[in-house]
């Protein structure tokens, strides 16, 4: 049973930069196990049980569209995608529909990330009355994405620009934050060079 059963939960995946570190091509769009890296999240997310999902695109929006292709996704395309993540993550929550009650600020390019990270993460809130932001960590207590933010949140989460992420957001919860401890912090790996998703590739660790 998924967590949508116990309350309607969205998830914003951010997929409008440029990888300029990654080099020549989109990391978003290399292959991982035979499909884009952004269509391997985006299952991981619905898999999860999170019932509405929105992609946020920037640079090559027809590209994510076409890998995207068959996934229940709704498109909402930042067109000052190269300010920064924060107008990203913006414009994503602006697309959410009025009936979620919690949205996941996904980067796209978790590609060890599991439909059981957000069943677990789903599970903590709904736990939590919704009244908590959670927050995946490493054993040792290092914050870790995709971040689960309560409906209370959206409003300030619509109000980001520029470079300044979500993590401006969480300096500022306090005991509003719930963190959730995960033992293999290669789940939250991300892919940010070339060398990166060769290491993926040969099986270790991003």
């Amino acid at each position: 049973m998924g967590v949508t059963a116990q309350l309607p939960l969205a998830a914003v995946l951010l997929a409008g930069g440029a990888s300029r570190r990654f080099g020549a091509d989109n990391k978003l769009l290399a292959t991982v196990d035979g499909m884009p890296m952004v269509a391997r999240v985006a299952r991981a997310i619905l898999d999860g049980g999170v019932g509405e999902l929105v992609a946020v695109t920037g640079a090559e929006h027809a590209a994510y569209v076409a890998a995207l292709e068959g996934y229940p996704v709704t498109f909402a395309p930042n067109l000052a995608w190269d300010e920064g993540i924060g107008g990203s993550i913006a414009t994503g929550v602006r697309a959410l529909s009025d009936g979620a009650q919690g949205a996941f600020v996904v980067p796209g390019d978790l590609p060890n990330v599991t439909a059981d990270v957000f069943r677990s993460l789903g599970s903590a809130f709904a736990e939590a009355q919704r009244a908590k932001v959670v927050v995946p960590v490493t054993a040792e207590g290092e914050q870790r994405n995709p971040v689960l933010w309560p409906r209370a949140w959206f409003s300030e989460l619509s109000a980001l620009s520029g470079p300044v992420g979500g993590k401006s957001l969480l300096d500022r919860v306090g005991d509003a934050r719930l963190d959730v401890a995960f033992a293999d912090a290669s789940l939250f790996s991300d892919i940010d060079t070339r060398g990166d998703y060769d290491s993926l590739i040969a099986g270790a660790p991003g």
